[in-house]
């Protein structure tokens, strides 16, 4: 078990990365995995954070390759740990950073998991058909809308405000990682499906309220301590409409949608700056991966179009 000196560094440090970097939940809750498990290991080996060098950190990423663990979260272990020495050396803790550096096991690029436009037609269909009421219907169908119109994470989408969609707007703010503020535009079928859960949702919230209950600030409502829907309830909901729509739940998750929303545009000729700014990406390498899921016809139509590639 990591001991107390261990669990302070860890704290101090998730509390200055929300202070400073506006990181958020997900990332500290995985900061502060990978690095109670660096200090647990330290620990067996009667060693710590403060006396551990650069050959004990090494020693660690080579026991998590025993251990069977993925080159990815072996790269994300390192960087927990290079930037919790990081601010140690920044407070006067350590007078090194013995990770600095300590070359990482690299990242394996995956191709996103996408689906084709008709896979993703039967999908939204589905979702304004499946529910046990007509409310959780309209409610569905503005989730998977709003998701495959936007390509908003998924906790931008559950946890929107019901402000920012109030008077039928054609754009709207979402806030993402690290406090980030950007525009997205909605599509005809997303301010339809809007405009309908609104009217029900107002609905709703006004016997509420008379019933002495507080209003809800959220789009998506949710009884948990958040106030919204979870993540893991609209996850769910993703896998079971998958089903339902003749898709194999294995190959869907609410990501799959937001990388369908991205290829199905850059296949469409939109500008990969376009698409950057849209998803939220702070840099333009993250989109690129995009690139790789072209089919022939839109390779077929840069080489025919972009004036470089034209004949002489």
């Amino acid at each position: 078990m990591p001991d107390a000196e261990a669990a302070r560094w860890v704290s101090t440090f998730l509390d200055a990365q929300s202070a400073e970097t506006g990181a958020s939940r997900n990332t500290r809750l995985a900061y502060g995995r990978d690095l109670m498990d660096f200090a647990a290991w330290l620990g067996r080996g009667n060693t710590s954070f403060a006396k551990a060098d650069r050959a004990t950190v090494e020693a660690y990423l080579v026991a998590c390759d025993a251990q069977g663990l993925s080159k990815a979260t072996r790269a994300r272990r390192l960087s927990s740990i290079r930037q919790l020495y990081r601010f140690a050396f920044d407070e006067g803790w350590r007078t090194d950073n013995p990770a600095l550096r300590i070359a990482g096991p690299g990242k394996v690029q995956r191709l996103p998991k996408t689906l084709s436009r008709e896979e993703v037609t039967r999908l939204l269909e589905m979702a304004g058909e499946k529910g046990r009421s007509a409310s959780e219907r309209l409610r569905n169908s503005a989730l998977f809308e709003l998701l495959y119109a936007t390509g908003m994470r998924v906790s931008e989408l559950v946890s929107l405000p019901v402000a920012s969609v109030r008077g039928e707007p054609r754009m709207i703010l979402v806030r993402g990682k690290g406090g980030k503020e950007r525009m997205v535009p909605l599509s005809s079928p997303a301010r339809s499906a809007l405009r309908d859960w609104l009217h029900q949702r107002d609905a709703e919230e006004e016997t509420a309220r008379k019933a002495g209950h507080p209003a809800s600030k959220f789009l998506f409502p949710g009884a948990g301590a958040s106030g919204h829907m979870t993540r893991q309830h609209f996850h769910l909901m993703v896998k079971e409409t998958a089903a339902v729509a003749g898709i194999d739940p294995a190959r869907i998750t609410p990501h799959t949608l937001r990388h369908a929303f991205a290829t199905h545009l850059l296949a469409g000729g939109a500008d990969l700056r376009v698409i950057q700014t849209l998803l939220g990406h702070a840099d333009v390498a993250t989109t690129e991966i995009y690139t790789h899921v072209l089919d022939d016809h839109l390779k077929d139509l840069v080489l025919t179009h972009h004036p470089l590639a034209r004949k002489t």
